[in-house]
């Protein structure tokens, strides 16, 4: 097997992102994390066919690596070759939970090295009877740590090139691991993470509207594109609930000190060093969902929780909405609903659609259509990163601003309802639309209420700030 000049295997493929969009017949691309613009040389074009580059000579490969890095393409698993599956050991962080434990190794079938971690269970003898019925590695730990604390002791026993931190209420068989273990080829890759869908077998409760509003729409599903996980991009992070990651590359692991968002500030220390972060839905495994209302909601506000711990690493990363000057001032003005509402949003729209025009005039032959593609990107995650803040992360101010204003109780029930329909329309979910946006509203809620919560205890406001950053509408020549 020989190997291209961006590391991935001569003959794999790599495929555009599903958002990408090409213009001058395949000339011009725009899209990527931020949202930008590459017109691809004359000798770079033909490279691209359809949506696909083959890697066949370092000319291909190039343009491959350097669209997998703008986060506008994403190599294709199926297409890579093999790697054995035994070069990966999976490290299965558990306390108590027996049946479930068993329920994950039956379904790996002792086709891997596995290590389970007790952190401390209160039942510790039936944690060792799964364990040894099928053929696992048994550690204990005296005190309870939590689950980063005990993958990390299992990173510290592991032996083989990649490692699976796979939580015990999920179901993975091998044959998933082998698929994911595939993109390794790619020798920046430091971790990839599968689709996390919820089991459809949870007895009684599966027929529950909470169990098929979280089927259709789980925290821990990031849905069915691939994606390179970074900062600001559409996909962020990923769950450490199934993480496939390089040994060399991240150790020592997990910071101990964190019991919740400990899998984000991975990811982005691994992105800071200069690794990549891949999310395939290729694969996709299944994890036990809450399905009792109050059990459902806490887990929601603990996920919360987490955003003060990761402000104080990584600061302005967690700001739940980054936005340009010209997306803010559009936002506010909207927000505003006053008469000049409409003519001022639409003379900074203009006026930002032709700066980008301008940029793009040397790039493209219809600067104009490239240009109000870039403004509509712009615009539609303004929509969605403003209705995200009224309905989830501010909604204690919102709340609030509703008691004395009728136009925020105007904007509220309109991003509410809007966002609940699109939701619906996109997912296509098992149950009816009034209790599918009931559901999502009060997982809003509660989510919500653990950024406070975390944000109060930590007596700093700085998670709940938004970004307001320069960064918009690059160009990129090829």
């Amino acid at each position: 097997m020989t190997t291209a000049p961006s590391g991935l295997p001569t003959g794999s493929v790599v495929q555009l992102c599903a958002q990408v969009r090409q213009f001058d017949e395949g000339r011009v691309l725009v899209g990527g994390a931020p949202p930008r613009l590459v017109r691809l040389a004359q000798r770079a074009r033909p490279l691209l066919r359809g949506r696909r580059i083959q890697l066949d000579d370092p000319a291909s490969a190039r343009l491959a690596d350097r669209l997998v890095s703008l986060g506008m393409a994403h190599p294709v698993a199926c297409e890579l070759p093999p790697v054995d599956v035994s070069q990966v050991t999976v490290v299965v962080p558990v306390r108590d939970r027996p049946a479930q434990l068993g329920r994950l190794l039956d379904a790996l079938g002792g086709q891997v090295p596995v290590i389970v971690v007790d952190d401390a269970s209160r039942d510790r003898l039936a944690v060792a009877r799964v364990a040894a019925g099928r053929g696992a590695r048994l550690v204990r730990l005296d005190v309870n740590g939590g689950p980063a604390a005990a993958r990390n002791e299992g990173l510290r026993r592991t032996r083989t090139p990649y490692v699976a931190f796979v939580d015990s209420d999920v179901v993975v068989d091998s044959a998933a691991l082998a698929t994911l273990l595939r993109h390794f080829h790619d020798p920046r890759l430091a971790a990839v993470a599968p689709r996390v869908l919820g089991l459809t077998d949870t007895g009684p409760s599966a027929s529950g509207w909470i169990s098929r509003y979280e089927a259709a729409r789980s925290s821990l599903d990031l849905g069915p594109w691939p994606a390179l996980v970074q900062q600001g991009s559409r996909v962020s992070w990923v769950p450490s609930a199934c993480l496939v990651a390089r040994v060399d590359a991240i150790r020592p692991g997990f910071d101990a000190a964190m019991r919740v968002g400990e899998d984000v500030d991975l990811v982005w220390r691994l992105a800071r060093a200069g690794h990549r972060v891949r999310y395939e839905p290729a694969v996709a495994v299944r994890h036990d969902h809450r399905t009792h209302l109050r059990d459902w909601l806490g887990r929601k506000a603990y996920y919360g929780t987490g955003a003060h711990a990761l402000e104080l690493r990584h600061g302005s990363a967690i700001a739940p909405a980054a936005l340009t000057p010209w997306a803010a001032a559009v936002a506010l003005t909207a927000l505003a609903q006053r008469r000049w509402s409409v003519p001022v949003a639409a003379t900074v729209l203009a006026a930002v659609t032709r700066g980008y025009a301008r940029k793009a005039t040397a790039s493209t032959e219809h600067p104009y259509r490239t240009a109000l593609s870039l403004t509509g990107l712009g615009v539609a995650g303004t929509a969605e990163q403003t209705a995200a803040l009224l309905l989830r992360h501010w909604w204690p101010l919102t709340a609030a601003g509703c008691l004395v204003s009728r136009r925020v109780r105007r904007a509220t029930a309109a991003a509410a309802l809007v966002d609940g329909v699109i939701e619906y329309r996109r997912l296509a979910p098992d149950l009816d639309p009034v209790r599918f946006i009931l559901a999502r509203r009060l997982d809003d809620l509660a989510y919500g209420a653990g950024v406070w919560a975390g944000a109060i205890a930590g007596r700093s406001a700085r998670c709940l700030l938004p970004r307001i950053h320069q960064r918009g509408g690059e160009q990129t020549g090829r």
